[in-house]
């Protein structure tokens, strides 16, 4: 299973996939904004899951997430949205956007862990 890991922090990207590590997850693969990860989907065309934040340089997560969801190829990939806008509004117009789950930041790895099995199970 290979993962697309989309954030503008090095940081987060680097919190985010010791978590998939430590759930036995190894293959990620890394990007710093939503045109980089446009790209990188491209390039492997094996991809599992996404998990992008939302606000970033160049094109954003949302941006992302409807290019996405416009081409065959990759609407049916899983989306995890992480963001430390948590309102009510940037959720639902996350998940309007075609997100399948959608993480607050700050999180732990449980968070992480539930959400991952949740589009996991969902998807199958």
């Amino acid at each position: 299973m290979k993962f697309l890991v989309i954030d503008d922090s090095s940081t987060m990207r680097r919190i985010i996939k010791n978590i998939l590590f430590r759930l036995e997850y190894k293959d990620v693969i890394e990007g710093e904004n939503g045109a980089q990860g446009w790209e990188l989907l491209h390039q492997y065309e094996d991809i599992s899951v996404l998990i992008t934040d939302w606000n970033m340089p160049e094109m954003n997560g949302l941006q992302l997430v409807k290019k996405m969801r416009a081409k065959a190829q990759f609407a049916d990939i899983p989306i995890i949205m992480v963001s430390t806008d948590g309102g009510k509004a940037e959720v639902i117009t996350a998940l309007k956007a075609g997100v399948n789950n959608y993480i607050v930041k700050p999180f732990t790895p449980q968070i992480l862990q539930e959400k991952l099995l949740d589009v996991l199970e969902n998807r199958a």
